[in-house]
């Protein structure tokens, strides 16, 4: 068994570290004696007070999205860069920004550290290795922006990618854990999330996953916020490309509109599918290119193509 006094040396000699990530959760000593429900509360508890970090870093969320956004009405790309956990949790966030709000994939781009895992393996050297950075990042320009992730501030992949970026004028969302890092230091909106250390010491696929997970969530809703696909917190410019999608789309027309789902049924057919122009033909009675063309006019926000009397 482990000392106590060797542990509480360890204890302190954690908190000297400037990295919080890495430093040892006070409540962790003894940890693997606890009972399992005690393990598992304090877990739980962990997830809660990384989550409620965030709140710090809603200003630069904020101001990032509107740099997203900016992005993508200019035609320009959207990359995501990262390693490891924080790689994953960036690539969930882009892999659904084509079915939750239409965003084309020639618009967005993921770096991650090794690529994305096709297996069960997920290297760790990778985080280290910038070779091909450069030739993947080719043509990213200053129209474009990155969100750059990485819990630690300092991964080599993610600040190597971010020197590029910068380089090239592009705009750099930087989502950390540790105050101070390199990464918030380069970046134009930095993103810090401050959690507290994990209740398994460098482990940051829990409590600073999920604060990043949460943060860039709420970049891309807001993101979307600003193109107008976002109304009522209906997701009305969703791609409805399997059932249960089909079924939301139908039902956000009928919501909206005041309609029955038989008739939002037909006119979303007869929209093609898109949301926000069945949703102007079901309200209005406008026939299809008079809703496309208005929709056109309030650059695809759907609140004021309702509220125009002409």
């Amino acid at each position: 068994m482990v000392s106590k006094r060797y542990v509480d040396r360890s204890l302190r000699e954690n908190r000297v570290s400037a990295n919080t990530t890495e430093h040892l959760h006070d409540s962790a000593v003894g940890l693997d004696q606890r009972p399992p429900v005690e393990i598992a509360a304090l877990l739980a508890s962990g997830q809660v007070a990384a989550a409620a970090c965030v709140q710090q870093a809603i200003p630069a969320i904020c101001a990032g999205a509107e740099a997203m956004a900016r992005t993508i009405n200019a035609g320009a790309c959207l990359h995501y860069a990262a390693a490891g956990s924080s790689g994953l949790m960036a690539a969930a966030d882009a892999q659904e920004l084509g079915g939750t709000f239409s965003i084309p994939a020639a618009q967005l781009r993921i770096h991650m550290a090794g690529g994305l895992p096709m297996g069960v393996e997920m290297p760790g050297d990778t985080e280290d290795a910038t070779d091909g950075l450069a030739a993947a990042m080719a043509e990213l320009s200053e129209k474009d922006t990155m969100i750059a992730v990485s819990a630690s501030g300092s991964t080599p992949y993610t600040i190597e990618a971010t020197r590029i970026a910068k380089s090239k004028g592009a705009t750099v969302i930087g989502i950390a854990n540790n105050a101070g890092s390199d990464l918030l230091n380069m970046a134009d909106h930095a993103v810090l999330l401050a959690t507290p250390p994990e209740v398994l010491s460098g482990s940051t696929r829990m409590g600073a996953g999920t604060a990043q997970k949460i943060a860039l969530n709420t970049l891309s809703v807001l993101m979307a916020v600003h193109l107008g696909h976002v109304h009522d917190g209906m997701m009305v410019n969703v791609h409805a490309d399997n059932i249960k999608l089909r079924a939301r789309a139908c039902g956000i027309v009928a919501q909206i509109a005041g309609v029955p789902e038989t008739a939002a049924r037909d006119t979303l057919d007869a929209a093609g599918g898109h949301v926000k122009t069945a949703v102007l033909m079901a309200a209005t009675g406008l026939a299809r290119d008079a809703a496309q063309a208005r929709l056109k006019d309030t650059h695809g926000h759907l609140r004021p193509a309702l509220e125009r009397t002409v």
